[in-house]
């Protein structure tokens, strides 16, 4: 019954009741499906296999040792071994595994051996181990791409001896990660990206054959160390055999790690470089404080508030590892000295770093609640003043002046000189956009020029005055200095929008001229020429004429004296082209021609700036 239920390409053998199915090397692109359920030891290696489903295994509830490696498995479907409640050993070494899902592995709870190597796992996911946590003995995840692991599920594993991450992408490792696997015996982190490994119990075990429980190999090897005082605790663990060096600092760089003196193995306490010294912004506003400090190791970054609390990330503030803090929306209660620390195990440093916030004037429309004015108080306080309702003087304190389409110069007086002034605000907002916008001005000037505004809109506009607080607990005090309204002017394009026309025009007037100019100088070049030819032409010469006798003897011609040559004909100067004399034909083209482009220039540009009362001279110019 066993030869009969045998897929045709596969041997298999029944021994001491144990049916053995071997179909390796067969060229399969897909589990056969009549493999026989009650098979023990299945080989699947060196196949064409790209995917497993549940249909494959269903039912091999006797199954014990499943063997895929070296086929082209890319993917495995959720409970693919939802049947294998038997299996012991699970080979998919040598596939094309990118991701193991939580459910990619559930079903075989008594598996011992789990060989993943070769991969290309890049992933794995935490609860992807949980269904055989208890009876795992040995977990291959060498050679893949893994930069992290299921940590928690690994450190579940009562039962593992065997542990191989050798060859990946791994460049921490929690603390305590193998505090609890106190059966492990054989631990492979060669050629990683291993800085430093953080103290765990698991590594003090020693390598005597009599040390109980069984001591720890330990391979650490093609990572590159960092030899100070964090690895301190491993040198002194003295394990002449392995082969680990030293990548950095540089004084230590390419040195056998355990030939190095535990003198050397030193840190540099944090030293703050830079940081913020002090901070002012207006309430509401964000606040960015930051911190840099220098060390060996590199120091923890933390941040202690004016209330001696830990600063810790929030809806409204965020410490971020460079030691950065940031405070999303500032208020009154957020002002105050806080305090950066910067760690390692070396030591520490501090800094302080002062906030102030600036509380927003609270002018005549302020709201009940709090206090704070709202988006159109700046507008209600500009129509004020503008309506002459307001406190201010019959001169307006604050003028804006040489407005433009997208500009304005503010300019206010000095004041009053008993006041001392901190610094000036400039608020304003305009009718195509309600938000409030800001500007800070220094107390020494009184002029400023508002750029980027919004043509053909009408502004209205604040200038307040900060002084400084009376006392360390008192809010900065503000004072309203005065009110303005005005309006940009409109977008008018000038000769802007006709410049293009003018060019394009000009462009092909240019051309017809150039034509008709070269047509019209032809023609008078030839007509030049051949009145030219006309003035100087010679006389017919007559020779051998015979005059008609009666039969008489002809006459002896009579001898003429040799003529002397004609005088060549005299360069025409009847063409008047404005010169005073007679200049060669070139030379007269050359100054028609001129005459000619200046005159069409002229009439262009004329007509274009006085259509739109622009300048005729800024037009030529980009017409040239």
């Amino acid at each position: 019954s066993g030869a009969a239920a045998c897929p045709l390409p596969c041997v298999c053998q029944n021994l001491s009741e144990s049916l053995s199915t071997l179909c390796a090397h067969r060229g399969l692109l897909f589990v056969p499906p009549n493999v026989d359920r009650r098979t023990v030891e299945l080989r699947l290696a060196d196949n064409f296999i790209q995917a497993l489903g549940p249909p494959d295994f269903r039912n091999m509830t006797g199954l014990v040792d499943l063997t895929l490696s070296r086929n082209a498995i890319t993917r495995i479907g959720a409970r693919a071994f939802g049947d294998l409640e038997s299996l012991r050993s699970l080979h998919l070494d040598g596939n094309r595994l990118v991701e193991l899902g939580t459910g990619s592995l559930r079903g075989p709870v008594n598996l011992q051996h789990l060989i993943l190597s070769g991969n290309q796992l890049g992933r794995i996911a935490p609860g992807a181990f949980d269904d055989f946590l208890e009876s795992l003995e040995d977990l291959d995840l060498s050679y893949n791409n893994l930069r992290q692991v299921p940590w928690a599920g690994i450190g579940a594993m009562p039962a593992l001896h065997t542990l191989n991450l050798d060859h990946n992408l791994i460049d921490a490792l929690p603390p305590g990660a193998f505090a609890q696997l106190g059966q492990l015996s054989r631990l492979d982190l060669t050629s990683n990206r291993l800085a430093t490994l953080a103290p765990d119990p698991l590594f003090s075990r020693g390598r005597e054959a009599e040390a109980s429980p069984a001591p720890l190999v330990l391979s650490f090897s093609g990572n590159p160390l960092h030899c100070n005082c964090e690895l301190l605790w491993l040198r002194r663990l003295a394990r002449p055999d392995d082969l680990e060096t030293c990548a950095s600092p540089p004084g230590l760089a390419g040195r056998y790690f355990w030939a190095v003196p535990e003198g050397e193995f030193s840190c540099e306490p944090p030293l703050i470089a830079r940081h913020t010294q002090r901070l002012w912004v207006l309430e509401g506003q964000r606040a960015t404080l930051r911190c840099r400090a220098l060390g060996d190791p590199a120091p923890t970054m933390h941040w202690v508030g004016p209330d001696d609390r830990l600063v810790g990330n929030s809806s409204r503030a965020r410490a971020f590892p460079n030691g950065t803090l940031e405070i999303g929306v500032t208020g009154a209660g957020d002002a105050g000295g806080y305090t950066c620390i910067a760690t390692n195990p070396a030591g520490e440093a501090t800094a302080r770093v002062e906030l102030r916030v600036l509380a927003l004037p609270h002018g005549g429309n302020t709201s009940a609640e709090g206090g704070r004015p709202g988006p159109s108080d700046i507008a209600a306080s500009a129509r004020t003043a503008a309506e002459g309702e307001g406190t201010l003087e019959s001169e307006p304190a604050v003028q804006v002046t040489e407005v433009t389409a997208t500009s304005g110069l503010v300019s206010w007086g000095p004041g009053r000189p008993a006041d001392p002034v901190w610094m000036f605000q400039i608020q304003y907002n305009s009718s195509e956009d309600e938000t409030l916008i800001y500007r800070i001005v220094p107390a020494s000037s009184h002029h400023f020029l508002l750029k980027h505004l919004v043509p053909g809109a009408d502004y209205d506009l604040c200038l307040l005055a900060l002084s400084p607080a009376a006392g360390p607990s008192d809010l900065t005090a503000t004072r309203l200095l005065g009110c303005a309204h005005f309006s940009t002017l409109p977008a008018s394009p000038l000769c802007h929008a006709l410049q293009a026309h003018v060019l394009g025009g000009t462009l092909t007037v240019a051309v017809g001229g150039v034509l008709v100019a070269a047509l019209l100088v032809f023609t008078v070049a030839l007509l030049v020429r051949g009145r030219g030819a006309g003035n100087g032409r010679l006389p017919l010469k007559l020779s051998h004429v015979q005059s008609q006798t009666n039969g008489g003897p002809s006459p002896t011609p009579k001898a003429h004296p040799p003529r002397s040559p004609p005088p060549r004909p005299q360069r025409s100067c009847s063409l008047d082209l404005g010169d005073a004399g007679c200049y060669g034909y070139a030379r007269r083209l050359g100054g028609a021609w001129a005459r000619r482009s200046h005159s069409v220039h002229g009439g262009l540009l004329g007509a274009g700036c006085r259509g739109v009362g622009g300048s005729a001279e800024r037009l030529e110019e980009s017409v040239v």
